[in-house]
């Protein structure tokens, strides 16, 4: 079989990497993909219109990686091509391109979240803001790269943050707000797979399936300081999270969302992910994202004890009911390296050392996200998240110095990294 993979990041590497794994696949066609996809075993790059390319490799399915592509529509139009996609249509994937309507969606079918309301004009959002105070949550409604959400403590940060996004921060995303409780907790990451169709009240094969859960970690500094980022690592499974959690999250979260995918008579085979705040009254949904989170992947994906090109399969076929997830036993770590100066401005073409042997002794993989080979064949950096080292441990200790080992054995320019993912004291809490 041949699969195609849509995105240049590291959650597509990781996609590709997991796909080529499978004995029923030939070849993964990556478009555009990256340094790292360029030389994955299996893989190959392409550039152009992912649609024409799907057609004309005769690819037998496509994954569709990152969220603007799904919501301009991306799935509707490789289906109307004949082409089985995992990845949400048009109308699913608003759960993410606006988090107005997808707190709608959430109140609508009961899914435990916290309080919000949503502005389009900024004196009433300013003036919300000074009658609720602070500490308080501002999102951009639309899509800011994962980074259009303000955690603010005070009075004055939230005011600034409706000023800057209505002003403009995120061009159109920040045009409408959403202003939410604050909810006091620890975050953590649900990935889900999800297999529903518009006849699925008919044929009772709609279907959520949950995977490990995950922590990313978005502070750029040790200790979560520092400025808000797409992510600097992420753990699977965190030691802290519990039976308890996991089982409030699907009764009050998981199965509210897919009776609501059901209701709305949606289109929806491909993933999910929960962002969740784990509070004293139990897990709250935060938000939606309608395709596998960054980094969240590169640390879930190489626990999976099965075919992901089967999963794949068995959502695009509306057979993921009969689908059994089995989890490797253990932990995974993956701390990220970025780009000196990143969140802000960064250089690029700096190249990347990569010392095998070191990587190899660790067991680890290393997943490339803003890297791509130069006219001379290496590689070199072109994002502000360069690379994920993800690393595989019976315990967590074992887990995260197998990763932080085999980081040493990467080196480029500027390069920098924290020190503590998923140790005690880095994950984001309120």
């Amino acid at each position: 079989m041949k699969a195609l993979v849509i995105g240049s990041g590291g959650r597509e590497h990781t996609i590709a990497w997991k796909l080529a794994q499978s004995s029923k696949i030939e070849e993964v066609i990556c478009v555009p993909g990256n340094g790292g996809t360029a030389d994955e075993a299996k893989c190959k790059n392409m550039n152009g219109d992912a649609v024409e390319i799907a057609k004309n490799e005769k690819v037998d399915f496509a994954v569709v990686g990152p969220e603007d592509p799904l919501s301009e529509g991306i799935a509707d139009k490789l289906w109307a091509a004949g082409i089985p996609t995992v990845g949400p249509k048009k109308q699913g994937a608003a759960l993410e391109a606006s988090k107005d309507l997808s707190k709608v969606f959430m109140e609508k079918y009961g899914v435990a979240c916290a309080a919000s309301k949503t502005f389009t004009d900024k004196k009433g959002a300013l003036e919300y803001v000074k009658n609720h105070g602070a500490p308080i949550v501002v999102k951009a409604d639309g899509l800011a790269a994962g980074k259009g959400v303000v955690v603010a403590k005070t009075v004055d940060e939230a005011l600034k943050a409706v000023n800057d996004m209505m002003d403009g921060e995120f061009g159109d995303a920040g045009k409408k707000l959403v202003i939410e409780d604050y909810l006091q907790g620890v975050e953590i990451s649900v990935l889900a797979a999800v297999s529903v169709t518009e006849n699925s009240a008919k044929t009772n094969k709609a279907c959520i399936k949950a995977f490990l859960p995950a922590r990313d970690h978005k502070r750029l500094l040790d200790g979560a300081k520092g400025p808000n980022t797409g992510g600097m690592g992420a753990i699977c499974p965190p030691q802290d999270v519990t039976e308890q959690t996991m089982d409030a999250f699907q009764k009050n979260i998981l199965e509210p969302t897919l009776r609501g995918l059901i209701e709305e008579k949606m289109d929806y085979r491909g993933f999910i992910f929960f962002g969740l705040m784990l509070t004293k009254d139990g897990p709250k949904a935060l938000e939606y994202n309608v395709r596998l989170g960054d980094p969240e992947t590169q640390a879930v994906l190489p626990m999976m004890d099965f075919d992901f090109a089967d999963l794949c399969l068995a959502i695009t076929g509306e057979t993921l009911s009969d689908f059994n997830l089995q989890w490797k036993k253990g932990f995974q770590v993956a701390p990220v390296a970025v780009s000196g100066g990143y969140p802000l401005k960064y250089p690029k073409g700096k190249e990347i050392s990569v010392d095998s042997a070191k990587i190899n002794e660790n067991g680890a993989k290393v997943f490339v996200a803003g890297a791509v080979k130069n006219e001379s064949n290496a590689l070199v950096t072109s994002g502000g998240r360069v690379l994920a080292c993800s690393a595989h441990g019976s315990s967590f200790d074992e887990a995260w110095k197998k990763a932080y080992s085999a980081l040493e054995g990467i080196k480029f320019e500027g390069m920098f990294y924290r020190k503590d993912i998923g140790l005690p004291g880095a994950a984001e809490s309120n």
